[in-house]
This record gives C-alpha cells, sequence and structure tokens, in this order.
C-alpha cells in the first residue's frame, strides 16, 4: 500500500484526474442504438459503436482527416465510416476505405486509438489506460442485476460538478438529513473506518424501516404510518472508482462513475430490493420468477430521481462555491471523507 504519509496533501482534490487503470461505466447498453455512440471519459472523446456481428467496439471520436466527430458517422461492412468525406476505419483505428483515393495514392498512415470495452450487468464499460492491464482489473461486481431475488431500478444522471464532491456526498450519510422522509434510514453513527489502497469502508450504526420480510412490507416505503424503525448496519463503500451502500440485509444501492471533466460527472445510481427473505421463493418456477423481476424493473425509478435531484442542488452549489472563492476551506468532521480523499490521491498519483 502507498504511505499516506508520502501523499501530497497540496494537490487540489478538485482538480485531480482520474487513475486510467481501472474500469468505467460510460453508458447503459439501451442507451447504444443502431447508431454509435459519442461518450466522454475524462476529456477523452470516444465512440463506442456495433459491428454486424453486434459485437461492441471503442475508437477515439474523430477523424484524423478533419477533426470531426466520428459519432456523426454510421456503421459499413463492420467498419466505422465518417459521416463528412467517409472515410472508413476498422476495429482496430487503422483507416481502411478513402472513397476518392486517386490510383496512385496510397492510403494515410494515420491511427485511431482504441479501447477495451465490456457490456456486462447492463452497462457499457470501457478501460481508458494501459491495454495490458485491462484482463488484471474486473468492473465492480453487480450480481444482483441478473439474480432473480433482486429488484432492480436505476437512473443516470449529469451532476454539474467534480467527481469528488459526489462522492463526498454518498459517502457521508449524515447528509440525510436533506431528504427527510425519502429515506429508508436514519439517526447514523459513523461507528469505524476500514481502508486500503483500493478502498474506503465506512460502517454506520443506524435505524431503518426498510425491511422486506412480508408480502405488504414493501408498502413502507410509501405509506409513512407504516413504517417502524429497528437497528439495522449501514455500510457505505468507495472502492475505486465507484460506490456501495448496503442497509442491512435487504437494501443495497451502487453509483457508477463516469467522470467527464473538472466540472462535469455522468453517473448511474442502481437500487437493488433483495427478496431473499422470502424463503419460498426459489420452489417457484423460473419464468415466474424472472417474469415479477422483469415487471418489477425500475420501480424505485421515481423514488431514485427524487432523491438524486435534491442531492445535485447541494453538489451543484458546492462547485459554484469552489469555483467563486477556491481559497476557503471546508470544515469537515466526517472522518469517511478524509479517508476518501486520501484514497483519490493514492490513485492519481499511481496513474502519474
Amino acid at each position: 500500500m502507498t504511505s499516506l504519509s508520502s501523499i501530497n496533501n497540496n494537490r487540489d482534490i478538485r482538480k485531480l484526474g482520474i487513475n486510467f487503470n481501472h474500469w468505467y461505466v460510460v453508458a447503459q447498453i439501451s442507451e447504444l442504438k443502431n447508431q454509435p455512440l459519442g461518450v466522454t471519459l475524462w476529456n477523452q472523446a470516444i465512440v463506442i459503436y456495433r459491428d454486424n456481428t453486434g459485437n461492441i467496439h471503442a475508437l477515439e471520436d474523430r477523424c484524423p482527416h478533419r477533426q470531426v466527430k466520428l459519432s456523426h458517422g454510421k456503421v459499413i461492412n463492420n467498419q466505422l465510416e465518417c459521416a463528412y468525406h467517409g472515410w472508413r476505419f476498422d476495429t482496430a483505428g487503422e483507416c481502411t476505405e478513402v472513397p476518392y483515393l486517386a490510383a496512385n495514392q496510397k492510403l494515410p498512415n494515420c491511427k485511431l486509438r482504441n479501447y477495451p470495452v465490456l457490456e456486462k450487468y447492463g452497462f457499457i464499460w470501457i478501460f481508458p489506460g494501459d491495454e495490458t492491464l485491462s484482463n488484471t482489473v474486473s468492473p465492480l461486481a453487480l450480481p444482483e442485476w441478473e439474480h432473480l431475488n433482486y429488484i432492480v431500478s436505476y437512473t443516470g444522471f449529469e451532476c454539474p460538478s467534480h467527481y469528488s464532491f459526489l462522492i463526498e456526498n454518498l459517502m457521508d450519510m449524515y447528509h440525510g438529513h436533506l431528504h427527510q422522509n425519502l429515506q429508508a434510514w436514519a439517526n447514523p453513527v459513523l461507528q469505524h473506518i476500514d481502508e486500503d489502497e483500493n478502498k474506503v469502508h465506512a460502517h454506520y450504526a443506524a435505524q431503518s424501516y426498510y425491511r422486506i420480510n412480508r408480502e405488504w412490507a414493501v408498502l413502507q416505503l410509501f405509506i409513512p404510518a407504516l413504517r417502524q424503525l429497528h437497528p439495522e448496519p449501514l455500510d457505505v463503500s468507495y472502492i475505486y472508482p465507484n460506490w456501495v451502500a448496503t442497509l442491512g440485509n435487504d437494501f443495497k444501492i451502487c453509483c457508477l462513475f463516469c467522470p467527464v471533466n473538472e466540472t462535469t460527472t455522468r453517473a448511474y445510481l442502481i437500487h437493488f430490493t433483495s427478496l431473499n427473505a422470502f424463503d419460498k421463493l426459489h420452489i417457484l418456477p423460473v419464468w415466474f420468477r424472472r417474469f415479477v423481476k422483469n415487471i418489477s424493473f425500475n420501480a424505485a425509478k421515481g423514488l431514485l430521481n427524487n432523491l438524486v435531484r435534491q442531492d445535485l442542488v447541494m453538489i451543484e452549489e458546492e462547485q459554484q462555491a469552489y469555483l467563486q472563492h477556491p481559497e476557503r476551506k471546508n470544515y469537515e468532521l466526517n472522518k469517511a471523507l478524509v479517508s476518501v480523499q486520501k484514497l483519490i490521491r493514492i490513485k492519481v498519483e499511481k496513474s502519474i
């Protein structure tokens, strides 16, 4: 592990980049239609597209001819064609055709960068770092996405801030004061923090009304009169570069980050509701369990959108306050956030 004492704490956390040697979500699979899709991952413009066999590829989103975006183009015979002059590129980024090339001319000796790309857990992941390391690093595990015992909801959003503001918001359970009746937990108390070179894990003791042990229990989310608080462990983890939280045995929520630049972060918030407490669930026909999972998909999307809407107001104000007065110091009392900043610095220094 990198020694925390060796980290340069004078570097402005709000200007730090990312460690490129990790997998980052850049889109939900359903966002990629028949046309190429342009995305940005820490100031790198990338185009993702499917070839005629359905395989996905990722290249620099620029045509080396006039530097326009290839994401304006289309896929022809498994090659990406520029919309401007029709230059074509294969999946390795090599120029394969120029429509008006004269007989005495050779194809231009230009090559675009191609990126390792994965489809997993309903999302498209890109590895922007050293390609030789892509097989040694795994994306954040989300087995609940496909598991028949979990109901899934998610929302994608753009946060007008540096990614560190969003991570700190998610790691700080005391900001639940903002959400009032929208959240399922209350009265958090930070118990201890575990940290290493890849993650920060904060354990809170809390109370919750969120317990899915009866068919009607989900109504507690919508009818406050039915709620009964009980003690539950609340665990939140920054597993670089993403975030995971669990509340007891019934609730899990994740946030997948796509840092766009110093003042913009794309993110996906995913909510899993466990049905594992129903011990007879496993004897039901698989087709029926899959039917229930599918028709319940995004049942909590409205709740997630409301939570995100409230958070974004505050995070945007934090970012703007920083831009106007970067010299002002925050008086932070939550030790988990101090650990998060240390981890960000460790990861960024490792990638330099």
